[in-house]
């Protein structure tokens, strides 16, 4: 689905609005991850109950200015403990002018090259190599156009029906709330984003992926997206209690941090928010919050 020229386009007073909207979610949204997130910490059965919680960093970070007229920045939020090894709930809000090149990618900025992105960004790499690492972000975009992106998505590291059961059913429901074939074709969208052409191979298990949706109905379009990222609090949680405290070995262990490196390979060489962060000068640090903390190659 891409953007569409709507007989009636919004003002600037109400794309302000919007705009103001949207970042205000994403802030609540994450205060609600990290504060879930903290409690699994808590709740683990540990044969070491002497292991600290992990607890939640922030760090704020300002946006590189390279013109007067660009700016703006965010916030990193990284946790290191016990159920989580790593995971980053990162929000920002950045603006500026794409370089000419990047123009040409970017809808909206062919003729005008000023942009305004907000949006929050979830990785999870967990201790366990039983629990699923998850990925989730959302994103509001302004150019001439705009339009909202996101989505989630699971790497599972051995077969798991159940796990799997529980992470696409609740997703399916989420998007079938808002448009009858938001499933199929945002799944469908996954699975062929989240893929590795040199490996031939899926990062994960799937999930969905949408970009530019603007259905000329903001607030229909705002709904999904705060969906989406309400579903995925709601849903992994659960996953990472059914397999928190499920006893694993040295040599699954080891099988996790090979399969990681397909993480690695698809975020450094395909990812379009890799890419576009890095275009746009905003933080590396933030940008590569969803590296893992430790991986390995065969």
């Amino acid at each position: 689905m891409g953007t569409r020229n709507c007989e009636q386009r919004t003002t600037d007073l109400k794309i302000d609005v919007q705009k103001k909207l949207a970042t205000s979610w994403f802030l609540n949204l994450r205060d609600e991850i990290c504060t879930e997130f903290e409690q699994l910490e808590k709740n683990i059965a540990l044969p070491k109950p002497t292991d600290a919680a992990g607890r939640f960093v922030r760090e704020t970070w300002k946006h590189k200015d390279y013109k007067d007229s660009e700016g703006g920045g965010g916030e990193i939020s990284i946790m290191r403990g016990r159920v989580f090894e790593k995971v980053g709930v990162n929000i920002s809000t950045v603006y500026g002018e794409l370089s000419p090149d990047f123009c040409k990618q970017i809808p909206g900025a062919d003729k005008n090259p000023h942009f305004w992105a907000s949006g929050i960004s979830v990785v999870a790499h967990m201790c366990s190599p039983l629990v699923p690492a998850v990925h989730m972000n959302t994103r509001f975009i302004v150019t001439q156009k705009s339009w909202f992106g996101g989505g989630m998505d699971m790497t599972t590291f051995y077969p798991d029906t159940e796990v799997e059961k529980a992470f696409h059913l609740p997703l399916k429901l989420c998007c079938e709330r808002h448009g009858t074939d938001y499933h199929a074709r945002f799944s469908k969208w996954c699975d062929e984003y989240f893929f590795l052409p040199h490996r031939n191979e899926p990062r994960g298990i799937g999930g969905i992926f949408y970009d530019y949706l603007d259905t000329c109905n903001w607030e229909k379009d705002f709904k999904f997206t705060q969906d989406v990222g309400q579903t995925f609090l709601d849903i992994f949680p659960k996953i990472v209690r059914m397999r928190m405290d499920v006893p694993w070995s040295a040599e699954q262990r080891e099988h996790q941090l090979i399969r990681r490196g397909r993480y690695v390979e698809f975020n450094l060489l395909y990812d379009r928010g890799t890419k576009f962060g890095l275009r746009t000068k905003g933080n590396s640090d933030a940008i590569l919050m969803s590296m893992p903390p430790e991986v390995k190659w065969p």
